[in-house]
């Protein structure tokens, strides 16, 4: 991270739709008291969840499959802000970072502030779900958490945001959304008549 003349630190901050997004891992239990956990990946501008990838072990391979569908997606973020978990400063992370031609930002060891934008959403997402739910499965974990991602994305409101999601939903009325060719009756130089029939 940069640091200007007396040593503190300039932080990057987002400016726009894929600039900065950020990462981090969060575990909980099913009922059987085995544990699971989950990659959240947030764009720091928009405040959307991009993914949740839930599994009982998630390691360097899975972090890398993540963010290659993303990329695909939704196109390669400026940088990609985490802690220094094994997952995040694997080697193998780095370089594929690198040569997709995003940059790494690492937060200070022990500075959980300097990731604020997922340590909230993290947050969140144990308060407004995880506290509140028994998972008997991890594949249970998954389609609820998702099932809750779309809607934390879509639907609920964000103080931050004007008390607006980070992507609403944009629907149109079913006679909107049909083809104009459909709406419009034909003129009538081209409407084609059925002749009558005639009676012997």
């Amino acid at each position: 991270m940069p640091r200007t003349a007396d040593g503190s630190c300039i932080r990057l901050r987002p400016e726009r739709p894929n600039h900065v997004w950020s990462y981090d891992f969060v575990e909980d239990r099913t009922h059987d008291g085995r544990k699971f956990r989950m990659l959240n990946v947030l764009d720091e501008f928009t405040h959307e969840c991009l993914a949740i990838r839930v599994g009982r072990k998630l390691k360097a391979a899975d972090v890398i499959d993540v963010l290659s569908d993303l990329f695909i997606l939704r196109g390669v973020p400026a940088h990609i802000r985490s802690d220094n978990g094994p997952e995040f400063v694997a080697k193998t992370v780095q370089g594929w970072i690198t040569a997709v031609g995003a940059r790494t930002a690492y937060i200070a060891p022990g500075s959980p502030w300097e990731n604020g934008y997922v340590e909230s959403f993290n947050a969140r997402l144990r308060d407004e779900l995880l506290d509140g739910e028994i998972f008997y499965s991890p594949r249970e974990a998954e389609v609820v958490i998702e099932s809750w991602r779309q809607h934390y994305n879509t639907v609920r409101p964000h103080a931050s945001l004007g008390f607006r999601p980070p992507a609403p939903e944009a629907v149109l009325p079913t006679f909107a959304a049909w083809p104009a060719a459909l709406r419009r009756p034909a003129p009538p130089s081209t409407q084609v008549v059925a002749p009558r029939p005639t009676l012997n």
